[in-house]
């Protein structure tokens, strides 16, 4: 479970690869699928609802409200499985998360579009730890379009904005991520970065990816 720090201006992410061994993997996503309430959300945009290409559930303690998308999410209490989870990511990292988005992508045909993870209710000192189960799928990161700076925030040294390669160290890149593997997202990431899960059309198996959080 060796950690491989991975870095760029504006960006620090700790990736263990096979944080949980394949069987302690499995046996989770199974639980997983069976615990949690999942649903399929949707969306309106221009007028027109639209299904989330997904399905989902947030965790949370009581009061940790959440919104993202427009959508205002139910909060459902924390799963035995997923409970255990919290416990063993507090024990590494120092962090006590409050709450978690669960994703459950049923094939390659479900994605998540370009975003960063930079609401309001979000703690944006704290990290955001995501664990991977299931089918392998490649997480793509590029430098924020427009970054939403906050007042008197000076851009990281190197840092460039747009998406062309210019040298700096801020070229768009995918990260692939594996069964039982944990990566953390720690500050400034949120505020400098995007990510996206993109389509994989051939791909027939599911993942479930879960993003343990701090509402502030």
């Amino acid at each position: 479970m060796a950690e491989r720090l991975i870095e760029r201006p504006g960006l620090r992410l700790r990736h263990w690869p096979a944080w949980l061994p394949p069987a302690r993997a499995a046996e989770l996503l199974g639980a997983l699928r069976d615990e949690v309430p999942w649903k399929q959300e949707a969306i309106t945009l221009y007028g027109r609802r639209h299904l989330l290409p997904r399905l989902t559930c947030w965790m949370a303690d009581p009061g940790c409200g959440y919104r993202y998308s427009g959508l205002a999410n139910v909060i459902e209490p924390w799963s035995p499985a997923a409970a255990a989870l919290r416990q063993a990511l507090q024990e590494l990292t120092g962090w006590r998360f409050n709450s978690l988005l669960l994703n459950r992508y049923r094939d390659g045909r479900d994605a998540m579009g370009w975003h960063a993870d930079d609401e309001p209710e979000l703690d944006g000192a704290a990290p955001i730890a995501s664990l991977s189960l299931g089918a392998p799928r490649d997480l793509r990161l590029r430098p924020q379009p427009s970054p939403r700076r906050p007042s008197g925030l000076t851009s990281p040294v190197g840092y460039s904005m747009g998406l062309g390669s210019d040298g700096s160290g801020c070229t768009p890149f995918n990260l692939p991520l594996r069964n039982g593997d944990l990566l953390l997202m720690e500050p400034p990431t949120q505020l400098w970065w995007q990510h996206a899960l993109p389509r994989r059309l051939r791909l027939q198996q599911e993942r479930l990816n879960l993003t343990f959080r701090v509402v502030g």
